[in-house]
C-alpha cells in the first residue's frame, strides 16, 4: 500500500470506530483505562526492553541530551503512565455533561451539551508516554486517536498502543479507535494533514520545526505551542530563600522540558543581594549563565547575554538572567520575549501578585511557585494532549473538556415559528 493509502486506512477507521465510542457509557471507558494501566505494570519489563532498543538506537544517531531524557522510560515513568491513566478514570466524564441551560419566553428549553471532537491526531516526538496519555484521554472523552510518534521512539510507541489495544477490547472498546501510524516515512505526516474529511484536529508536540511544519501544512485545526520560554521575576519583597528554592527547581529539576525556566528576572533592589548566592547555587549543578550589563557588574565572571538569548528556549542547563526596575519592566520583558507558557513571580506583597497575576498574558501564571508545576498530571487532568499557548480554542495543559466541544439541544412542547 502506498502512504496515502495507509493513512487514508487508518483515519477511516478512526472514524468509524468513533462514532461507536462516542456513545459508550463512562463504566465501559473507565475499565478500558484501569485494564491498562494493570497491563503496563504487568508488562514493566517488557517496555523497558524495547524502550532500551530505542535508547541505543537515539545514541548512535547522536541525538541531545533532552531528547534522550524525553525518550527514556524507567519504572518511575511506567509508574506515572499507570497512575494517570487510573487519576483519568477517576475524573468525571465530560460527554453529555449539560453545562448550560435557559428557558425562552415561548417556551423552548435550549441547553448546550459536551460532545466528543471526533479524531485526534497527534504527531510527537520521542516521548512515548505520550502515547498513553494521549489514548487515556482521547478514550475518556469519546474520541478515536490516531497516534503518530516519532521514529526514534518506534519500539517503546509500537508495544505501548499493542497494550492500548488489547486493554481495549478486552474491555468491550472497538479497538480501532486507537490507531498508529508506525511508518517512519515523514510523508505520512503530509498526508494526514490533508484528510479534513476525516480527521476533525491535529495536535503536534515536539521540536519547533515539526510545530511550525503542521501549523503551516495542515487542512485540519491544530492546537500547538512552538515552545516554551518560561519566566521567573524575583520582586522587591520576595523571601529570597523561597526564590532561591523555586529558581533553582524551575531550571534544574528537569531543564529539557516546556515549563523549565529559560530566564530569570531580578528585581534591581534585591539583585545585590540575591543574585551571589543564587549564581553560586546554579554552578554547582552545572549551570551556564548569560546575563545582562547590570548582571555582570554583579557577577563579573559570567557570560554576556546577547539579544537571540532572550527569546532562546534552551532545555539545557542554561539560563538567562535580566535586572529589571520592578514588576512592570519584568512583565513589558515577558510580552516581548516569551512564548505564553508559564510564568512565575516570587512575592511577599499581595498586591504586586495580584497586578502580576491579571496583567502576565501567558498560559499558566504563578504567585510563589516554580513553573513546573504546568502540567496535566499536575494540575489534577490526569494527563495531557500537550500544553496550549493559543488562545483558542483551549490554553495551558490539555485535559479532558479540552476534548470536547459543544452542541445545543432544543427541547419543546410542539412550538413553531411564526
Amino acid at each position: 500500500m502506498s502512504i496515502r493509502e495507509i493513512v487514508e486506512e487508518k483515519a477511516r477507521k478512526a472514524k468509524e470506530a468513533g462514532r461507536e465510542i462516542a456513545t459508550l457509557s463512562s463504566e465501559v471507558k473507565n475499565r478500558a483505562l484501569l485494564r491498562m494501566a494493570e497491563l503496563i505494570e504487568a508488562q514493566a519489563d517488557k517496555i523497558k526492553e524495547v524502550n532500551q532498543k530505542d535508547l541505543e538506537a537515539g545514541k548512535e544517531k547522536g541525538l541531545s541530551s533532552a531528547l534522550m531524557d524525553r525518550l527514556l522510560l524507567n519504572d518511575k515513568r511506567i509508574d506515572g503512565m499507570a497512575e494517570g491513566l487510573r487519576q483519568v478514570a477517576a475524573l468525571p466524564d465530560p460527554v453529555g455533561e449539560v453545562v448550560k441551560m435557559w428557558k425562552r419566553p415561548n417556551n423552548l428549553l435550549i441547553g448546550k451539551m459536551r460532545v466528543p471532537l471526533g479524531v485526534v491526531a497527534i504527531i510527537y516526538e520521542s516521548r512515548p508516554n505520550v502515547t498513553i496519555d494521549t489514548v487515556a484521554l482521547c478514550l475518556k472523552s469519546g474520541n478515536a486517536v490516531l497516534l503518530r510518534g516519532g521514529s526514534e521512539a518506534i519500539h517503546s510507541n509500537r508495544a505501548l498502543v499493542e497494550i492500548a489495544r488489547e486493554a481495549a477490547e478486552t474491555s468491550g472498546v472497538n479497538k480501532e479507535c486507537i490507531q498508529f501510524l508506525d511508518t517512519p516515512d515523514r510523508a505520512a505526516v503530509g498526508e494526514l494533514l490533508k484528510r479534513d474529511d476525516l480527521i476533525d484536529l491535529v495536535v503536534p508536540r515536539g521540536g519547533e520545526g515539526l510545530i511550525r511544519f503542521v501549523a503551516e501544512n495542515s487542512r485540519i485545526p491544530v492546537v500547538f505551542h512552538y515552545k516554551g520560554v518560561c519566566h521567573t521575576f524575583v520582586d522587591r519583597d520576595a523571601d529570597l530563600d523561597m526564590a532561591k528554592s523555586i529558581c533553582f527547581n524551575a531550571k534544574v529539576q528537569r531543564p529539557g522540558v516546556c515549563n523549565a525556566m529559560e530566564t530569570m528576572l531580578v528585581d534591581a533592589p534585591i539583585a545585590q543581594r540575591f543574585l551571589p548566592e543564587m549564581a553560586k547555587m546554579f554552578k554547582e549543578a552545572g549551570v551556564e549563565l548569560r546575563g545582562c550589563p547590570r548582571t555582570l557588574e554583579i557577577l563579573p565572571d559570567i557570560k554576556e547575554a546577547t539579544e537571540e538569548d532572550w527569546y532562546e528556549e534552551y532545555l539545557d542547563l542554561i539560563l538567562a538572567i535580566r535586572v529589571v526596575d520592578g514588576m512592570d519592566e519584568a512583565i513589558a520583558h515577558i510580552h516581548r520575549y516569551g512564548s505564553g507558557h508559564s510564568e512565575a513571580i516570587v512575592t511577599e506583597n499581595y498586591q504586586r501578585a495580584m497586578d502580576f497575576l491579571r496583567q502576565t498574558d501567558s498560559a499558566a501564571v504563578y504567585v510563589n511557585a516554580s513553573t513546573r508545576f504546568t502540567d496535566g498530571f499536575e494540575f489534577g487532568l490526569g494527563a495531557e494532549m500537550g500544553i496550549s499557548t493559543q488562545k483558542l480554542h483551549c490554553r495551558g495543559p490539555m485535559g479532558l473538556e479540552d476534548l470536547t466541544c459543544c452542541k445545543y439541544i432544543i427541547m419543546g412542547e410542539g412550538q413553531i415559528r411564526e
